[in-house]
């Protein structure tokens, strides 16, 4: 293996604020911040929108998604340039 050429991996924390989960994983993430985890050592810290503790296919919620609705809206905006190529 070439020396100087791969990334440097080391321990990153994972923080998912909005559902307040938190993963210490090695990683090659660049990271800005620093924050102090349960076992007393400093690591960076990488703040994500979504992880399994939040996404709905890992927690079982799903949202309703109104297609009818989306679908009168796609007919209302585009029904006349569908007559036209008629």
């Amino acid at each position: 293996m070439r020396h100087g050429i791969h990334p440097v991996s080391r321990p990153v924390l994972f923080r998912d604020r909005a559902a307040g989960f938190e993963l210490l994983v090695p990683s090659t993430a660049a990271a800005q911040h620093t924050v102090q985890w349960k076992d007393g050592n400093t690591y960076p810290v990488v703040d994500v929108e979504v992880s399994s503790a939040s996404h709905p296919f890992y927690t079982g919620t799903s949202r309703i998604v109104d297609t009818a609705g989306r679908i009168q809206r796609f007919e209302r905006r585009y029904a006349s340039t569908t007559r036209a190529g008629r």
